[in-house]
This record gives structure tokens, C-alpha cells and sequence, in this order.
């Protein structure tokens, strides 16, 4: 299914620039927007049904990354350039974060369950831009086609 993906990369280039405004009105910076895009794959639901079939973000994997958003937030303020909104930070570094990600951490997992739900929101506006972009320019039935293989 990453087939898929590959046919749409000038697509997801296109929808990025467009998507830029939604990301500077959000919570996050682009170098944060940037990780949790990392973190996200898509999907399509219903790929089969031509009227209900739809992009969604797969987010499962945002999750680990939620505490090092606080740690680029914390970089971006110590060089002087904070973009995006603050939010308190889990502190630990990158090695903590790390060690959370893999489990190897212990006691409070360090998520910050608003900037998850608000990553969420995000990908999932993103991956809405992307499908309409897709509709657009007539190449939607194909690409919903090309997932099913």
C-alpha cells in the first residue's frame, strides 16, 4: 500500500505550501508540524466505495513523539526564535524522550494529551486538504485504486 503514496509526492508537495498558513496558525512550529508529520501515515478508509472512501491520518505513532515537541520548543526559546504557541515543558532531553518512546521510561509518560489531540486535528485537516487536492485534479479514483493493490 505505499505504492500509494509514492504516485502522490508532487500532490503532498502542492497541499505542504498550501498547508503552511493552517501551521503557522497553530500550536506548533514548522519544525514541530515537521516531526509529527514524520510520526503520521495515511490510510484510506472505504477504499473500496467510491462515495464513502476517505484519507485519514493514522496517528498512533504521534504519540511517541509528543515529548519532544516541548524539547524543539524549548530549543527554538533558548535561540531566541520561539514559533508556535508554548506549552509547559516535560523537560528530560532527547535521551529521555527517547528512553519514553522505546518504553524504557518511568513513571509519567510525559504526553501532553492537548497538543496530541490538537497533532491529530491537524493531520487529519491535512489529510482532508490533500483528498480535495486529489478531486481537483481527477486523480482521486485513481489513487483510492492504486491503495486497494
Amino acid at each position: 500500500m505505499s505504492n500509494w503514496t509514492d504516485s502522490i509526492v508532487g500532490d503532498r508537495m502542492a497541499v505542504d505550501q498550501q498547508f503552511t498558513e493552517y501551521v503557522t496558525q497553530s500550536r506548533f512550529s514548522s519544525q514541530q508540524w515537521g516531526l509529527i508529520m514524520t510520526a503520521t501515515e495515511f490510510e484510506i478508509e472505504h477504499p473500496d466505495d467510491p462515495e464513502q472512501a476517505r484519507i485519514v491520518s493514522n496517528t498512533k505513532k504521534v504519540e511517541q513523539i509528543i515529548p519532544e515537541l516541548d524539547n524543539i520548543q524549548s530549543q527554538m526559546a533558548a535561540m531566541g526564535g520561539a514559533g508556535g504557541s508554548s506549552s509547559s515543558s516535560s523537560g528530560g532531553g532527547i535521551v529521555s524522550s527517547i528512553k519514553g518512546a522505546l518504553g524504557l521510561g518511568g513513571g509519567d509518560d510525559g504526553v501532553d494529551q492537548d497538543q496530541l489531540r490538537a497533532a491529530e486535528q491537524l493531520t487529519q485537516e491535512y489529510a482532508d486538504q490533500l483528498q480535495a487536492h486529489l478531486e481537483n485534479k481527477g486523480k482521486w479514483d485513481q489513487v483510492r485504486i492504486a491503495y486497494q493493490e
